[in-house]
C-alpha cells in the first residue's frame, strides 16, 4: 500500500532524511516513532503529497507522489499534529466542508458525513459548534474530517497529544475499527505508552534515517512477546534459551525478552527446562510493552 524507496528530504539548511526506504502491507497500523526532530513529520508530510522529496519515489497505492499528488489525495487522509477547525462551524458544518473539498458529489454528502460521524462518535454532536467541543471529541471531528472521503491510507500525527486516559482508550478503539473497515494507517508519535494498544508493526525515525533499516513487526497474535525474570544472575541466561532454539529479543544476567508460541504446553515445557537447568525463575508471563522494549533494542544496537 505505501513504499519508499531511498527518500532523501532537504531543508535550506539541513538533511532531514537520508536513504529512506519502507514498505507497509495493506490494513495495518504502523506505529513511526522516533525522538523530537528525527523526521517523523517530515516523512509523513512526504507520504501525504504535500513535500516533493528532494531524490527517491515514494507511492501510494501504486501512485507516485510526485507524478500524481491529486489523485493521492483522494486515496489518502492526512491530520497533522496542528491542524485547524472552524469554532462557529458545527460538527455538520465541518464534515459537509471536508467533503465537498475531497470532492465528494453533491448527492452523496449527506451519506458520507453521516458515515464519518458515525464512525468518529459524534452523530449525537452534529448541531455542536466544533469550539464548544472537548479536546477529545474535537480529535474525533478532526478525523472525521480526514476520512469523510474514505481514504485507503490515513495518516496522523501525535494524534493522542493532550488527551485524557478515557479519549486516549477511545481513540485506541477507533483506529483499530478503521483497520477493520480496510485502511492502512501510519501513525506517529515519540510517546510509544500511546501506541501499545493498537499498532502490530513499528518504523523507528532516528536522526532522518529508518532504524535497523526497516519497519519492525512488535505483535504477533500466534507467537507474542514474554518477559523471564530469574532472581539470581546468570551469565548464560540468554544462550541456555538460544540453544533451547527459543527466539530471545534481548537478555542479560536477569532479564530476558523472547517470542514464543502462545501454546501452553510448550510454554510449561519451557519453565520446566529453565527450573531442571537451575533458574530461579521469578516471573514468566507476556510482556505488555512490546513497543518500548523493541524501540530500546533497536536504539541500542544503532548507539552500541
Amino acid at each position: 500500500m505505501i513504499e519508499v524507496r531511498d527518500l532523501v528530504y532537504e531543508y535550506p539548511a539541513k538533511r532531514a532524511l537520508e536513504g529512506v526506504s519502507l514498505v507497509v502491507p495493506p490494513q495495518t497500523i504502523v506505529a513511526l516513532v522516533g525522538p523530537n526532530g528525527a523526521g517523523k513529520t517530515t516523512l509523513l508530510r512526504c507520504l501525504a503529497a504535500l513535500e516533493p522529496p528532494y531524490s527517491g519515489v515514494v507511492t501510494i497505492d501504486g501512485l507516485d507522489t510526485r507524478e500524481h499528488p491529486r489523485e493521492i489525495h483522494t486515496r489518502l487522509g492526512y491530520l497533522p499534529d496542528f491542524y485547524g477547525l472552524y469554532d462557529e462551524l458545527t460538527v455538520r458544518r465541518c464534515l459537509t466542508y471536508a467533503a465537498w473539498s475531497h470532492g465528494i458529489v453533491v448527492t452523496a454528502v449527506e451519506g458520507a458525513i453521516a458515515k464519518a460521524a458515525e464512525r468518529v462518535g459524534l452523530s449525537d454532536r452534529m448541531e455542536s459548534k466544533a469550539g464548544e467541543l472537548s479536546r477529545g471529541l474535537r480529535q474525533r471531528l478532526g478525523i472525521g474530517q480526514a476520512i469523510v472521503h474514505e481514504p485507503k491510507v490515513l495518516l496522523l500525527d501525535e494524534p493522542a497529544a493532550g488527551l485524557d486516559p478515557q479519549a486516549r482508550r477511545d481513540l485506541s478503539v477507533l483506529l483499530l475499527s478503521l483497520r477493520e473497515a480496510g485502511m492502512t494507517l501510519v501513525v506517529s508519535s515519540h510517546i510509544l505508552a500511546e501506541l501499545e494498544d493498537y499498532c502490530s508493526e513499528m518504523i523507528i525515525i532516528e536522526n532522518g534515517r529508518v532504524a535497523g533499516g526497516r519497519p519492525i513487526k512488535v505483535k504477533d497474535v500466534d507467537r507474542p512477546r514474554y518477559l523471564i525474570e530469574i532472581a539470581t544472575a546468570r551469565s548464560d541466561f540468554g544462550k541456555f534459551l538460544k540453544d533451547a532454539g527459543v527466539d530471545v529479543v534481548e537478555a542479560d544476567e536477569h532479564h530476558a525478552l523472547i517470542i514464543h508460541t502462545r501454546n501452553a504446553a510448550a510454554r510449561a515445557k519451557l519453565l520446566h527446562d529453565l527450573v531442571t537447568a537451575g533458574f530461579e525463575v521469578s516471573s514468566f508471563g507476556e510482556s505488555s510493552k512490546a513497543l518500548e522494549e523493541t524501540y530500546f533494542s533497536q536504539i541500542g544496537k544503532r548507539t552500541a
